[in-house]
């Protein structure tokens, strides 16, 4: 139940992250103006509190980890909200990326 937890939150994590960025990418590189950068700045710190509720206490851990999240849900938004198209190389670094995420947040320790 903990993974589960500790996914979902690595994914509304990567929904404001990767959308808050998004959203200042288009208020000022797409020129659409200040109401977006606002919105961008109010989700890239949404992300920073949902990171705070991983039930791990290791900031250096969560943040390492959701580094992997972060790669995948990238190439993810940018097939949904931009059209792009990973190539097999994409899609093996995203998936590598995730092993890693998986390696560092839910291998058995024993601390």
């Amino acid at each position: 139940m903990l993974i589960l937890r500790s996914a979902a939150l690595f994914a509304v994590a990567a929904l404001f992250e990767i959308g808050g960025a998004w959203l200042v990418w288009q208020g000022v590189r797409e020129h659409r103006g200040w109401l977006w950068i606002g919105a961008g700045v109010m989700a890239l710190g949404a992300y920073g509190f949902v990171a705070t509720l991983q039930p791990d206490a290791e900031f250096g851990r969560i943040l390492a980890a959701y580094g992997g999240v972060f790669v995948a849900g990238s190439l993810a938004w940018g097939m949904v909200a931009d059209g792009y198209r990973p190539d097999r190389w994409d899609v093996t670094g995203a998936l590598i990326c995730l092993a890693g995420m998986a390696v560092i947040m839910y291998a058995p320790r024993g601390d």
